[in-house]
């Protein structure tokens, strides 16, 4: 383990993915820990292709040739779950049926209960949702849910995160709100982050390095 987050890195190594033999995308890249690497094209230029190939869930009809390394070590061939990349998708996906600590808790390492309750309390009071823990995700507002999903996926304890279109679904003052919060996270956390979005604006906050995939 690696406490400091020094080392952390996300490294995409000669990688070609192509659909149905056509080439889709190359890229290299690596991203260090609490930067957000910016996937910006168009519908079908194989933004969202890109995280299913770093997740593991590479679609049929798709291949892809190259490696990638999670903190120095290779995990091209690792199983998705073990993978340690945490997801954050334009829906909070929350379970329904659950209290908000149940949510966050349902993706964290197994442990003392007590304990992990206390560790979402907290959690929750950090991002201004002091007391919430016993309600239901219904209840929420769109923005509360999703600092609900962001610390579902900071608390599994993941080596790497993926935005896909994260902020597309909140209104302009929401969206800046959330994606203030969800950067500062990632730098707090020190965790390497690829985002892929529509928008210019979530590129510029990011304050990274910006790659434009092009239709071929």
């Amino acid at each position: 383990m690696n406490p400091t987050g020094e080392n952390n890195s996300l490294q995409i190594e000669n990688l070609t993915i192509s659909r149905d033999k056509a080439p889709l995308l190359s890229l290299n890249e690596t991203i260090k820990g609490g930067e957000v690497l910016t996937i910006m094209g168009p519908s079908g230029s194989g933004k969202s292709t890109l995280l299913n190939w770093l997740t593991g869930m590479l679609p049929k009809g798709f291949n892809a040739d190259g490696n990638v390394h999670l903190n120095g070590a290779n995990i091209t061939h690792t199983a998705s779950y073990q993978r340690h990349m945490g997801l954050l998708y334009q829906d909070a996906l929350l379970f329904p049926h659950l209290s908000v600590a149940d949510n966050i808790a349902f993706a964290m390492p197994k442990g003392d209960k007590k304990a992990r309750a206390t560790k979402i309390s907290f959690a929750l009071a950090e991002v201004g949702l002091a007391g919430l823990d016993h309600r239901h995700p219904d209840s929420l507002s769109g923005g509360q849910q999703a600092r609900v999903a962001l610390l579902r996926v900071l608390l599994s304890q993941p080596k790497a995160i993926l935005l896909d279109e994260p902020f597309s679904k909140l209104d302009s003052q929401l969206r800046q709100e959330t994606r203030q919060l969800v950067f500062e996270q990632i730098k707090q956390h020190k965790l390497p982050a690829i985002m892929v979005t529509h928008d210019e604006s979530d590129a510029i906050a990011a304050n990274g390095k910006v790659i434009h995939l092009s239709m071929n």
